[in-house]
């Protein structure tokens, strides 16, 4: 199995510079991209080369401004706006054109936001807990409910209420917190998110894409309201066991079986 190159490009996005650190693997197919969470990486992702069963497809994946090992010389800006920006103006420097799409929560977010602005070049859309409903605002919705005097005491507050949470990974995936994300974007990247699944018409969004989808869900979020509707509507539904927010950290080994299988019976190539 080809394994990936590790590369940064410099991007220009509404006159800020960014340094984009990124992952990929070339290949004849068109690629999958994927877009990580917040607090997370685009390593969250790496092991898609340890996969023998997606050994044919290229992939890309990047920091996201404000994320990892991505530079950004205006961390206030960062939005989901921003980041749907910055993941055209990537896709165009790698020559991108028609693509698989993954994202995860925030990523899913601005997955959904560049699917819906080209909607010609997505090929399939796998949505793992990204926002499409107010109800899934449980980690940006912090921004509004427990509110702080700076950026700096607010992500601090959210690493501990992370720590203290009865979710799957939740203890790991706040250990990290401190060292994958800059503090000053995260007050505009939760503001965002919340207008946007409070206001945004995501889910119209989500279901009027014409390209194969499927909705990822920790088994710890099978409650949520809309899954047995969005299911009647053709969009494939994938419950990870033994799992919360986060397949890639709790049970990545059925989180890739479950793309797999996707794209086995979408057939999507």
């Amino acid at each position: 199995m080809n394994e990936f190159k590790k590369f940064n490009t410099e991007i220009e996005v509404d006159g800020i510079q960014l340094n984009v650190s990124a992952i990929s693997r070339k290949g004849s197919l068109p690629p999958i991209v994927f877009l990580h969470g917040f607090g997370s990486t685009k390593e969250d992702y790496a092991d898609i080369i340890r996969q023998s069963s997606l050994k044919e497809y290229p992939f890309f994946a990047y920091d996201a401004p404000g994320c990892g090992e991505t530079t950004c010389t205006n961390l206030e800006k960062v939005s989901i706006p921003f980041l749907l920006k910055t993941a055209l103006a990537m896709l165009d420097k790698e020559n991108i054109d028609r693509f698989h799409l993954v994202g995860h929560s925030m990523g899913g977010l601005t997955a959904l936001m560049l699917a819906d602005h080209c909607p010609e070049r997505v090929l399939s859309f796998i949505d793992i807990e990204g926002n499409i409903a107010p109800e899934d605002c449980f980690l940006s919705r912090q921004i509004v409910e427990h509110p702080a005097d700076n950026a700096d005491d607010f992500f601090e507050n959210f690493i501990q209420r992370t720590l203290n949470s009865p979710a799957y990974s939740s203890p790991l995936y706040s250990a990290s917190l401190r060292h994958k994300v800059r503090a000053k974007a995260v007050p505009t990247i939760f503001k965002s998110m919340v207008e946007l699944s409070d206001n945004g018409n995501l889910m119209n969004k989500f279901l009027s894409l014409a390209c194969p989808k499927m909705f990822m869900y920790g088994e710890q979020n099978k409650s949520l309201s809309y899954l047995e509707d969005i299911e009647s509507k053709g969009v494939r539904l994938s419950e990870i066991p033994d799992c919360g927010h986060f397949p890639m950290y709790a049970n990545p080994t059925v989180m890739w079986r479950e793309i797999a299988n996707f794209y086995n019976y979408s057939g999507t190539k």
